[in-house]
């Protein structure tokens, strides 16, 4: 089908079918999706002829190769068209309602399953909990207490007239069970357009009198969700995957901002995406503040709405170097991979309705197409030339990239190495098993296992103390830097009054104190993957050396290997929005209120401290603690295969184990063959 260049506006293009290449731009995350079954097949083998005791680790490296599920988070400008785009990825051009309210707070999850036809299968919507709701309507979020703290009595009065009115509306919707709901999760074998808005949604202002309590109006438990986790069949995509649909980082109350920087601390992929009509500029600060705290190779920026262009192709090349400056000039990722596109055209083409596109978006169309391709006369299938302009297939190449090189290979390698162990194990179990008495160790059996749980304690221990020593020093470090920004603040602040008087706003920026933070943080996540690393390695060579010394030459085949250290998370936190950030009318009638330069500087170090408080407690200890989780669970898992393993070699002779039964006579050539087997296939996933 052809589409001609005298064409004015798309509403002559005709199309009644989707792009039939819905999943282009994934064939790399295709070629894992095999890896993974290959590996999945290769545990199911290895979970058969293991012994009763290496089988439960087995069982839970196949747990954990079921759950894996890559997650990406969006964040966005307001107006960007992110949740179009969401629809588009997920090939549902309807699925998400773009009319979010945005007075709600809510990170909703896509979990996409591939399969041949889409359709959903199951949701669930978790409420705040009584302590969050306190937190908004007693403090009025992060602003009412900043605004508290200034003494902005203006700004207190207006967050308290909109807490008023939301918990009037919320409490007339849901009634007695208002109370009830708080911290509670519904749960649904399905979802659809209306359940959607019943939870994330702020419905039509209507007479609550004409509804009683369990009526399904729109947008009923929208003040009080806190989460929703949807869960569908998607047949654009050819692995599992969750993407991440953020609220944002501009709302009243700042509830966004604190739910956005927990979803970006528990993902490694950040999409962030702009509108080609506003690029990305300083006004963005709050955006540009959460993305500036993660590293290029985690993001990724789409362009979107370059339908609202009226020459694309030139003008991309003008936005793609103002997103760069800007992104350089703030210390942001200006190395992130950059895609334009426009999830309108995306959308327009999963319908098959291009007829009805509007006549601009056409015409931009029309002429981004006459730019790439030198005509408008095209052989493929409108839907599927309008596929591939919209930019999602090279927006999904950009994602499936990021998901297999920062994700996906990482994670089977380090899958693959435990069970390798494991597979070689049982080479040696069963030597020991029949040759075993040959061997003369000056170690018992129960020796053996009692030194073992020795060693495993004295790493572990051994962990937890370089940790706290790293901790320690990385609080006390970030502790001086906040003094002594504080003090050079303080000092500035001094100093313009004696210049300026208290007639001049001042303005102080604390990018300073990010930057500082930032390093120190750094620095201290560099130090404890570097302990973590030794320690690790000690375990292996002093679980290596016990294993020589009880069971002898039988186990020198047992390929152990040094755990993956885990990456330490970007630090997030530091994008929370503090006073010093509002350079505005609310900064400015702060201002106005002090009098006297002594008041000035005290009720400032106030301000400051306690506004700075909360991000530097999650940046010493929060942070911290998850860095300290993921170091200590990737050590416990790997000495608890160990302890699996050294339970077989020791296990009599009248253990009943699949191994020992398929390694009988009878079964010792096929028990042989499907280790050989099993473990040609660990290796190759393992190197």
């Amino acid at each position: 089908m052809n589409i001609e260049a005298k064409m004015e506006t798309a509403t002559e293009i005709r199309s009644t079918d989707g792009p039939s290449n819905l999943r282009a731009g994934m064939e790399e995350l295709a070629d894992f999706a095999k890896d993974a079954a290959a590996l999945e097949v290769a545990l199911d083998q290895l979970e058969l002829i293991t012994g009763e005791e290496t089988r439960k680790p087995v069982q839970r490296l196949k747990k954990d190769l079921a759950s894996f599920e890559p997650r990406v988070t969006v964040l966005g400008q307001v107006k960007a068209g992110k949740t179009a785009l969401i629809n588009s990825i997920a090939g549902w051009a309807d699925l998400l309602p773009s009319d979010v309210n945005p007075w709600t707070s809510v990170v909703t999850s896509l979990h996409l399953c591939p399969a041949e036809d889409r359709g959903e299968n199951g949701a669930s919507f978790r409420f705040m909990t009584e302590e969050e709701w306190n937190r908004l309507t007693n403090k009025g979020g992060r602003i009412g207490e900043l605004a508290n703290r200034a003494g902005a009595e203006g700004e207190l009065n207006k967050i308290r007239d909109q807490i008023e009115k939301m918990r009037a509306n919320a409490k007339a919707r849901l009634g007695r069970n208002f109370e009830l709901l708080m911290g509670q999760e519904h749960e649904y074998s399905y979802f659809d357009k209306n359940l959607l808005e019943r939870y994330i949604c702020l419905g039509d202002d209507f007479d609550i009198g004409t509804h009683d309590a369990v009526t399904d109006d729109q947008g009923r438990f929208a003040d009080i969700t806190r989460s929703s986790e949807l869960y569908l069949n998607c047949p654009t995509v050819p692995f599992r995957m969750c993407i991440r649909d953020t609220p944002g980082v501009n709302d009243t109350f700042m509830m966004r901002e604190m739910v956005t920087i927990q979803a970006l601390r528990d993902s490694r992929i950040c999409l962030v995406v702009l509108s080609a009509t506003q690029a990305l500029t300083s006004v963005d600060m709050a955006l540009l503040r959460m993305i500036s705290n993660l590293k290029s190779r985690d993001v990724i920026i789409f362009v979107n709405r370059i339908d609202e262009l009226p020459d694309p192709a030139a003008q991309m090349v003008e936005i793609e170097e103002s997103i760069r400056a800007t992104l350089k000039t703030n210390n942001g990722p200006e190395d992130a991979e950059l895609v334009f596109g426009s999830a309108y055209w995306a959308n327009m083409a999963l319908t098959g309705e291009l007829g009805r596109m509007h006549a601009s978006s056409a015409d931009a169309l029309l002429s981004y197409t006459k730019a790439v391709l030198g005509s408008t006369t095209i052989e493929k299938a409108p839907s599927d030339v309008i596929w591939e302009f919209s930019g999602l297939p090279q927006l999904m190449a950009a994602v499936s990239k990021q998901v297999i090189t920062n994700l996906g290979k990482p994670f089977l390698s380090k899958v693959a190495a435990s069970a390798t162990t494991i597979a070689t194990s049982q080479q040696a179990t069963q030597i020991v098993k029949i040759e075993g008495h040959d061997f003369a160790s000056d170690m018992s059996k129960a020796d053996v296992r009692a030194e073992f749980d020795r060693l495993a304690k004295q790493h572990v221990e051994d962990l937890n103390e370089k940790l706290t020593r790293i901790f320690d020093n990385y609080s006390d470090r970030a502790d001086r830097a906040h003094t002594n920004f504080i003090e050079r603040a303080t000092h500035s602040l001094l100093g313009h009054l004696e210049t300026y008087g208290d007639e001049h706003v001042w303005e102080y920026d604390p990018a300073g104190l990010r930057m500082l933070l930032r390093s120190a943080y750094l620095s201290m996540g560099n130090q404890a993957r570097k302990s973590a690393q030794a320690i690790y390695e000690q375990a292996v060579n002093d679980t290596a050396q016990l294993f020589y010394r009880g069971f002898g030459p039988a186990v020198e085949g047992i390929q152990l290997a040094v755990p993956s250290v885990p990456q330490i998370p970007s630090p997030v936190s530091l994008g929370q929005t503090i006073a010093l950030d509002f350079n505005d009318s609310w900064w400015t009638a702060w201002w106005r209120r002090t009098r006297g330069y002594k008041a000035f500087a005290k009720k400032f170090r106030d301000l400051i401290s306690a506004e700075t408080e909360d991000f530097m407690s999650q940046m010493k200890f929060a942070q911290a603690a998850d860095i300290r989780a993921e170091l200590l669970k990737e050590l416990e898992n790997y000495l608890e295969e160990q302890r699996s393993i050294l339970l077989d070699l020791s296990a009599g002779p009248d253990r009943k184990g699949d191994a020992q039964r398929l390694s009988n006579a009878s079964g010792k050539e096929n028990h042989g063959q499907m280790l050989d087997g099993t473990l040609e296939t660990l290796r190759r996933y393992a190197t």
